[in-house]
């Protein structure tokens, strides 16, 4: 008894008032709805406030035309990642060897009128969409279009980036679920209340265009019609062949954010092979791009490496809807980033 007394009496003060600040914490993780940490990693907070998204899209774009003008990837690299960056980025790259003294044509790019959807979610990455207007259209027209961009941060100590870009017209811009604050909803990748979850997007894509399963997919140019297209391609000497792989991991993972009708607006990434073998005396033709991306020396064999990102309207399980039930694809954006001569 005087032993364990004694001990009492010569703890430490200062591991007193440890035990005392984790004993503090245990209560606050257990009573609160979510653990409150120094950088709000598992508190729910907006992706972003309105300021810093304008901020964000004003150095995107200032990046963005610096390194357009001088075919320069080094002066936007910090700005962009996921499907996006690596598109952004192998563009550059090869414009910048076959033009090194930059783009005569240069013509700054304007994103104005600008909307932010800002989902609410714990922790990193945080993200928001932003909806806007570029001057690479024709304004009221039947070429009218919104620029749909998401930004990427990784961390609070992270730089905003473009990761994504859906170019739509006005009209395929749905109504996003917000609420009372004005704070879009972020769709979870595994979630099960959409036709398809969004982490299964890339996957089921990329079969269907395999295979023609899993048949999800609402009739377009970039479903339907791009495998028709493989199928029906045909010139003497030559043979295609294609591969299709899912992107679902990192930067390069799918975003969805909730819309008004129950379904959801998905961000998502693929990667996508086109091989050309040619009988003996033909070659496949090789233009600048890909002979500026290209690994390898053309024989009689070329492959060409792209990324691609898709933005689709996915309804939710078990609501009808315009296109069936099916996916329906909004946008495709395809980009050269190698290839390789054999």
């Amino acid at each position: 008894m005087q032993k364990a007394q004694k001990q009492r009496m010569t703890t430490p003060p200062r591991a007193g008032r440890l035990m005392a600040a984790l004993a503090t914490a245990t209560v606050l993780c257990v009573t609160a709805s979510g653990c409150v940490t120094v950088h709000g990693e598992l508190e729910v907070l907006p992706g972003a406030t309105e300021s810093e998204a304008a901020q964000a899209l004003t150095d995107f774009i200032t990046a963005y035309n610096a390194a357009d003008k001088a075919y320069d990837p080094a002066l936007d690299a910090d700005r962009v990642t996921g499907s996006l960056g690596a598109i952004n980025q192998a563009g550059l790259k090869a414009r910048q060897t076959y033009s090194p003294g930059g783009n005569k044509a240069h013509k700054p790019l304007e994103l104005t009128d600008a909307t932010y959807i800002i989902p609410k979610k714990a922790g990193w990455p945080r993200w928001f969409l932003a909806d806007t207007d570029s001057n690479r259209d024709e304004d009221g027209g039947k070429l009218d279009t919104r620029w749909l961009v998401v930004f990427v941060r990784s961390g609070p100590d992270a730089l905003w980036k473009a990761s994504y870009l859906g170019v739509v017209p006005p009209s395929q811009v749905p109504e996003f679920t917000r609420d009372k604050d004005g704070l879009a909803t972020p769709v979870e990748p595994q979630s099960g209340e959409l036709t398809v979850s969004p982490a299964d997007l890339s996957i089921a894509y990329t079969e269907y265009l395999q295979k023609g399963t899993p048949d999800i997919f609402a009739p377009s140019t970039a479903t339907s019609q791009w495998r028709e297209t493989r199928r029906t391609t045909r010139r003497a000497g030559f043979s295609y062949q294609y591969i299709d792989q899912p992107l679902t991991g990192g930067t390069f993972g799918p975003l969805g954010l909730r819309t008004e009708d129950g379904g959801a607006l998905v961000f998502f990434s693929s990667k996508h092979f086109e091989r050309q073998v040619t009988a003996k005396g033909l070659k496949p033709e090789v233009n600048a791009d890909v002979k500026a991306l290209m690994t390898g020396e053309v024989t009689n064999s070329l492959t060409k490496e792209r990324i691609s990102s898709q933005l689709v309207h996915v309804p939710a399980r078990g609501q009808s809807s315009d296109s069936g039930g099916r996916v329906r694809m909004l946008n495709r954006l395809p980009g050269l980033v190698a290839a390789k001569g054999e």
